[in-house]
């Protein structure tokens, strides 16, 4: 569908499970090579490797950790040792656990924001530098929640993140505009992915999230790897610096339907 991605460079954090795999599926599918990085599903990121190479694509799995500058350059050191160069960066590592506020270790805090909002800083401030180095226009794609804009009791440090990666991702949006670097951001709602399968596998607990969505259904890491590939493409070559929510109407306060209220 976008002719332009093919022979580009992607490097797609958390990319051995959920989204990261359906967004590195999807890339390469439009032709181009993906990075795909894991921390600790080895299994998972070799097993999209192997389905994008069944398809006639290129791909490499590389173990890193986002949350340190370690990680990050050796995810760009893999995009221009085994592709030649990087065109696209997605920030889609993250992680979340259920806790109280009150009750909340620090140690909990640390972990979601280390991974959540400082990954996404390294992995963009690796992929800026590379860019405005070999001046090039090259983008980068942020995935944050609804929850940037939704709050979420029990999930503050996952909220947190996630309002913290929406207005970074505004930030450097207008720091590079004018390089002709664009990033932007997706909000998923509601997503068939593995964090949410034995929630989703609860018919109760089903009905309950679907009830909050006005399209009363749940989404697939597909809807959002086909957004990820247009922000990605040429056609969107005039978008910078917005979150796109992938979430069936979720952030339109759906308890007003019918004109509640």
């Amino acid at each position: 569908m976008y002719s332009d991605l093919n022979k580009k460079v992607a490097v797609v954090t958390g990319g051995s499970k959920g989204l990261g795999t359906a967004i590195a599926k999807r890339l390469s599918k439009e032709g181009a090579s993906v990075v795909i990085n894991y921390h600790s599903d080895q299994a998972g990121a070799e097993n999209a490797k192997k389905d994008i190479e069944a398809m006639g694509g290129k791909a490499v799995a590389v173990q890193a950790d986002v949350g340190t500058e370690e990680g990050v350059g050796k995810l760009l050191k893999a995009a221009v040792d085994n592709f030649g160069g990087l065109d696209i960066w997605v920030n889609d590592a993250g992680v979340e656990n259920k806790v109280n506020t009150h009750e909340m270790p620090l140690a909990d805090w640390q972990k979601v924001i280390n991974v959540n909002l400082t990954g996404v800083f390294l992995g963009s401030k690796a992929a800026l530098a590379y860019f405005v180095e070999n001046n090039h226009k090259g983008c980068i794609i942020n995935i944050s929640s609804v929850h940037e804009r939704i709050p979420w009791p029990t999930f503050a440090h996952y909220a947190a993140s996630k309002g913290g990666v929406g207005m970074f991702t505004k930030t450097i949006a207008m720091e590079y505009a004018d390089k002709g670097i664009r990033v932007n951001n997706i909000g998923p709602g509601a997503i068939n992915t593995p964090i949410n399968a034995k929630k989703f596998a609860d018919p109760e607990q089903l009905k309950r999230t679907t009830d909050m969505v006005p399209m009363k259904t749940i989404g697939e890491p597909e809807d959002v790897a086909a957004v990820a590939a247009w922000l990605a493409s040429d056609e969107s070559k005039y978008v910078t610096g917005i979150t796109l929510y992938v979430d069936g109407g979720m952030t339109l306060y759906p308890s007003f339907e019918g004109g509640n209220g």
